[in-house]
C-alpha cells in the first residue's frame, strides 16, 4: 500500500479578520509525496511530475497547471497530481478550480484531513461559508487536534454569526497550540463580537505578549477600552503605539476620539493634538491646485458628500433629509459611499434623486479621480475623525471647495478644509480660534433630523405608575466617564427613591456592568437603584424603552446627538451641561431648537438642580411628554425643507465666492 507525506505548504486562510478571505502560503517550497513507487503509469508520467514540481518552485504556474492537467488526463488516479494542480489553481486564484482538484481527492480518499481543509479554503474563497464550514468540520473530525482548521471553521461561523460555535472553535485550537497569536487574537475580535469586553482584553493582552509588535492587535486593545470608557488606557494604548512605531492615521484619529470624550482635555489641547495630526498625517504628496470646474456663478452646484455611514446609522438620519430636499435647480447631488455593508437604508438612498458613487476599496488616487471626473464643486465630509474616514483624500484637495460637516464634533485638522459648518448654539463666536476651517453658522441649526420609522406612541408618564422618577441615558459607554456618573448620583441622591435606566452596547459586557455598579457604590448609589440594559436587537424595543423614562440625562463633556434627539421624538425631555466645545453644546441646540432652554445648566450644579426640579413636578412632566413629539415636529430641527434651503444658501454663497476669485484670476 502506498503512504504518501503530503503537501506541507498548505493553501491556508488569512487568519487576521477583517477583509476577504484570501490565501496564504507559509513556505515557497513543495514538499511533495514520497513512496517507494511512483503512483505514475509510466516513466512519462514521472517526468512531467518532476517537472511539474520544478515549475511549481519556480512558482511558474501556468506552465506548472497546464502540465499537471495533462498528468491528470493520462493517469486520472494520481492523487499527487490532483493536490499539485489543485495548488496551482488555488495560487493563481481560480478557486473553482482548486475546488474541482479537492473534490476528485476526498471522494476518493476521504481519509484525509489536509484534503478537507484545502477544499475548504476553496469553497470559502468563492464565498461559500456554509459548504467550507462542513468541510473544516470533518478535517476536525479526522484529525481531532487539528488547530489551523479548528481555526478557520471558526472564522467561518463568526461570519455567519454563530458567534458561540465560533468561540468554542478558537478555544479548541487554542488548546492545542496555546502560543499561537493569530488564535488568540481571533478569539479576542469574537468575544468582543459578542459583547464579552473584559474577555477580549485578557485575549488581547495574551496575543500582544506572544507578538508585541503587532499593529492589529494593539488597535483592538485600544478600542475595546473605549468601548468599556476606560478612557486613560485607551489613550495611554494609542499613544504607546505611535512609540512603537506603529502610528498610523487611523491610530492618531482614534485618539483625537477619545480625547473628545476625556472630561480631563479642554478646547485647547485637542485643537492642537488636531493639527499635530495634520503635520503628521495631513499634508499629501499629491494636492490639486487646479479643478476643470467652470466657474459660472448661477450654474447648479454639483455637491459631493463622502461617507461610510450610508446605512442604519446616527449619521444617516441627519444626512437623508438633506439628500431627500436638495432642489436638483440648484443643487446636483452627488454620494460617495464609503460603507462596508448595505442595508434597507442604503438601499432607500440610492432610490433618491442623486448619483450613487460606491467609493469603498478604492484608492485614495482613484477616489480623487472619480470626484474630479464628477467635477465636484463643493465636496463635504461626514465622518471627521471617525472610523473609516477619507481625510487623506480631503488632504489632496481633490475639489475646489470642501466642507466639513455633521459626523464629527471637531476640527478635522487640515487646512485643505475650507469651511465647517455649525451654529451659533454649538459654536458660539469664541470658538472660531480653535478649527482650521472657517466656521460657517447656519441661522437655525446645524441638525436636521428624521424620525425613526419604528415609532410607538408616547406613553403616560411612567412616574404616574410607579409613584418614582426614573431617569435614562442610552449614549455609549465611552461617555459615561467618573464626573458625570458622580453628578448622576448627586441626582439620585437628592430623589431617594428615584431610579436610573443605562442602556449601551457595552453594558451586555458583565465585567463593565459590574465597573459601573461599583462606580455608582462609590457615590452611595445601591445596586438596585441602576437597571443596566445591554443591546436590542430591534429598533422598536430600543425607542419603546423610552416608556420606562420620565427624563434623560445628557452626558458632558461629549454630549448625545441621535440619542437626544429620539429621546425628545419618544416624549422623554433631556436635561444637557452646556460645555466649552462643539462635542459639549450639541445638547444646547437641540433643545433650544425645540424651546426648551430651561432645560439647558450652565454648570455641573445648576444641572443637577434641575433635573432633581424637573423631576419634582410631575404636572410639567406629564404636559411636556404629551406635546413634545408634537413641539419637536413642527420645530426647526425636522423642518428639512427649510433647513435644506438655508443650506444651499449657503453653498450658493461659498461657490460664489470661489467663482468670483477664478474669474479675477482670468
Amino acid at each position: 500500500m502506498l503512504r504518501f507525506r503530503y503537501i506541507q505548504d498548505r493553501a491556508r486562510i488569512v487568519l487576521l479578520r477583517g477583509g476577504r478571505y484570501a490565501i496564504k502560503y507559509l513556505d515557497t517550497r513543495i514538499y511533495l509525496a514520497r513512496s517507494s513507487r511512483m503512483p505514475s503509469k509510466n516513466a512519462l508520467t514521472r517526468s512531467k511530475m518532476n517537472q511539474a514540481r520544478l515549475l511549481l518552485e519556480q512558482r511558474r504556474m501556468d506552465e506548472a497547471k497546464l502540465l499537471l492537467e495533462k498528468v491528470c488526463n493520462i493517469d486520472r488516479r494520481n492523487i499527487e497530481a490532483w493536490r499539485l494542480l489543485g495548488l496551482a489553481n488555488a495560487i493563481m486564484g481560480s478557486h473553482k478550480e482548486a475546488e474541482r482538484c479537492f473534490r476528485v481527492i476526498v471522494e476518493r480518499h476521504p481519509e484525509i484531513a489536509d484534503d478537507h481543509y484545502n477544499l475548504g479554503t476553496s469553497l470559502l474563497n468563492q464565498d461559500r461559508h456554509e459548504e467550507a464550514a462542513v468541510c473544516f468540520r470533518q478535517a476536525t473530525h479526522i484529525r481531532p487536534d487539528y488547530s489551523e482548521a479548528y481555526c478557520n471553521l471558526g472564522s467561518v461561523l463568526d461570519s455567519l454569526h454563530r458567534m458561540d460555535e465560533a468561540v468554542s472553535c478558537y478555544r479548541e485550537a487554542i488548546r492545542h497550540e496555546p502560543g499561537r497569536m493569530e488564535l488568540r487574537y481571533n478569539l479576542g475580535q469574537a468575544l468582543k463580537s459578542q459583547g464579552k469586553l473584559e474577555e477580549a482584553v485578557d485575549c488581547f493582552r495574551v496575543a500582544l505578549q506572544i507578538q508585541p509588535g503587532n499593529f492589529d492587535i494593539h488597535f483592538s486593545l485600544a478600542t475595546t477600552l473605549v468601548d468599556q470608557a476606560k478612557l486613560d488606557e485607551a489613550i495611554d494604548c494609542y499613544k504607546l503605539m505611535v512609540e512603537r512605531g506603529l502610528g498610523r492615521p487611523t491610530v492618531a484619529s482614534n485618539l483625537l476620539l477619545a480625547l473628545n470624550y476625556h472630561p480631563a482635555t479642554n478646547a485647547r489641547s485637542i485643537f492642537a493634538a488636531h493639527k499635530h495630526w495634520e503635520e503628521l498625517y495631513g499634508r499629501s504628496a499629491t494636492i490639486y491646485s487646479s479643478w476643470p470646474n467652470t466657474p459660472t456663478p448661477d450654474r447648479p452646484v454639483r455637491v459631493g458628500y463622502v461617507s461610510p455611514d450610508y446605512w442604519d446609522h446616527s449619521v444617516s438620519y441627519f444626512i437623508e433629509p438633506i439628500l431627500q430636499h436638495h432642489n436638483p435647480q440648484s443643487v446636483e447631488t452627488f454620494c460617495y459611499a464609503d460603507n462596508k455593508r448595505d442595508d434597507h437604508v442604503s438601499e432607500r438612498l440610492k432610490n433618491l434623486p442623486l448619483a450613487w458613487r460606491k467609493s469603498s476599496g478604492l484608492s485614495d488616487a482613484d477616489l480623487c479621480q472619480m470626484i474630479r471626473n464628477d467635477r465636484i464643486d463643493i465636496l463635504a465630509d461626514l465622518a471627521g475623525h471617525t472610523g473609516s474616514n477619507r481625510l487623506s483624500v480631503f488632504s489632496r484637495k481633490p475639489a475646489p471647495i470642501q466642507v466639513s460637516y455633521l459626523g464629527y464634533p471637531n476640527t478635522t485638522g487640515l487646512r485643505s478644509v475650507d469651511y465647517r459648518l455649525t451654529d451659533a448654539w454649538s459654536d458660539p463666536l469664541d470658538q472660531d480660534a480653535f478649527y482650521t476651517e472657517k466656521l460657517i453658522r447656519l441661522p437655525k441649526g446645524f441638525l436636521c433630523f428624521r424620525p425613526p420609522d419604528e415609532t410607538s406612541a408616547v406613553s403616560i408618564l411612567p412616574a404616574e405608575r410607579s409613584g418614582y422618577a426614573t431617569f435614562g441615558s442610552f449614549n455609549n459607554m465611552a461617555k459615561i466617564n467618573t464626573l458625570v456618573i458622580q453628578h448622576w448620583s448627586k441626582i439620585l441622591r437628592a430623589l431617594p427613591t428615584s431610579r436610573l435606566i443605562l442602556k449601551n452596547k457595552s453594558l451586555r459586557d458583565s465585567a463593565t456592568q459590574r465597573r459601573c455598579q461599583n462606580m455608582f457604590a462609590q457615590h452611595g448609589i445601591s445596586q438596585d437603584r441602576i437597571k443596566l440594559i445591554g443591546w436590542l436587537d430591534s429598533k422598536a424595543d430600543h425607542l419603546g424603552l423610552y416608556n420606562e423614562i420620565d427624563i434623560a440625562l445628557d452626558t458632558f463633556p461629549y454630549n448625545g446627538t441621535t440619542t437626544t434627539c429620539e429621546a425628545l421624538w419618544m416624549g422623554v425631555p433631556v436635561v444637557t451641561l452646556a460645555g466649552d466645545r462643539h462635542a459639549g453644546r450639541v445638547g444646547v441646540s437641540l433643545l433650544a431648537q425645540v424651546e426648551l432652554n430651561e432645560l439647558i445648566a450652565t454648570d455641573p450644579d445648576q444641572y443637577v438642580q434641575i433635573a432633581a426640579s424637573l423631576a419634582g413636578n410631575l404636572d410639567r412632566l406629564s404636559t411636556l411628554r404629551a406635546g413634545l413629539r408634537e413641539q419637536m415636529a413642527k420645530s426647526p430641527l425636522c423642518n428639512a425643507q427649510v433647513f435644506t434651503q438655508d443650506l444651499e444658501r449657503v453653498y450658493r454663497e461659498m461657490w460664489k465666492e470661489w467663482c468670483a476669485k477664478q474669474n479675477q484670476q482670468i
